[in-house]
């Protein structure tokens, strides 16, 4: 087999990488995964790996063989996981198993587990022997790797973005919300994981820059032209514009190139510093 180098991803869909031979989005191809030999989906351009870069090795394009044979054990591989299941419920294990994947050569079974705390799961792996000759390996997730595995509906009505595209977690934190101006609502803000939804990353950077150009909430501003004067309650970065609580008692929305500081200043809140990128 000739060897091209590209890109690991953690997703089975990788991005087809810095080959000789080009792969189209959507070919099936045989990669070398940190696990063993792996099928799996080009979904992307070629980009540049690291040339120490061991693992999401393109082997081949994968053949009828190749993708009869990867159903074939994964359609033994979810009878396993079913298995596991009932033993485990049999036993009183406190561990729920999320997905069990086979190598493309059957030499590994990976069983990915969550559980709230350690536990032994020896006698899982005794479950096995008479089912696989395969090594077992069990491997415990996080909520959001379960979300990615088992697939669900996000709140937009579409598959959850770390099933479908996304080839590894950034970090989200609940700045990027208020940053968006976003209602601080869990429910709304929280994907099927229960963590924070992982599209809130994608336009923050958007709203860090359209930030940069309009007043900070709780600012004390003044209207050019009417004079008038008061507090930002709220900002409207897409329209460029923010909704002014004035002295006169009136909530008025202003574009913010009609605004200038007050001359006394602002609030404490209002002073503090801008988002960060």
């Amino acid at each position: 087999m000739q060897i091209q180098p590209v890109r690991f991803e953690r997703s089975p869909q990788l991005h087809a990488m810095m080959t000789e031979q080009p792969y189209g989005v959507g070919q099936k191809v045989v990669v070398q995964g940190k696990r063993g030999p792996e099928v799996a989906t080009v979904r992307g351009e070629a980009a540049p790996m690291p040339a120490d870069g061991r693992y999401g090795m393109i082997l081949q394009a994968a053949s009828e063989d190749d993708l009869s044979r990867w159903a074939e054990l994964g359609r033994e591989a979810e009878d396993l996981k079913w298995l596991l299941r009932a033993r485990a419920r049999t036993r009183g294990l406190p561990v729920k198993i999320v997905a069990a994947e086979y190598t493309l050569d059957a030499s590994l079974l990976t069983v990915s587990y969550s559980a709230e705390e350690r536990i032994e799961l020896s006698a899982l792996i005794q479950d096995l022997r008479g089912h696989t000759r395969a090594r077992v390996n069990f491997a415990a997730v996080g909520p959001r790797e379960q979300a990615m595995m088992v697939g669900a509906l996000g709140a937009c009505g579409r598959e959850n973005c770390s099933s479908h595209h996304l080839q590894e977690f950034a970090p989200v934190s609940i700045r990027m919300a208020r940053d968006q101006q976003l209602p601080l609502n869990p429910e709304k803000l929280s994907g099927p994981c229960g963590r924070l939804l992982c599209c809130l990353q994608f336009e923050h950077t958007q709203y860090i820059d359209l930030l940069q150009d309009i007043p900070r909430k709780n600012a004390k501003v003044c209207v050019e032209g009417s004079g008038a004067c008061g507090k930002v309650v709220k900002l409207h970065p897409l329209q460029g514009t923010v909704d002014v609580y004035t002295d006169q008692g009136l909530l008025t929305e202003v574009p913010a190139s009609e605004l200038r500081p007050h001359k006394d200043g602002g609030s404490k809140e209002g002073q503090g510093e801008r988002p960060r990128k």
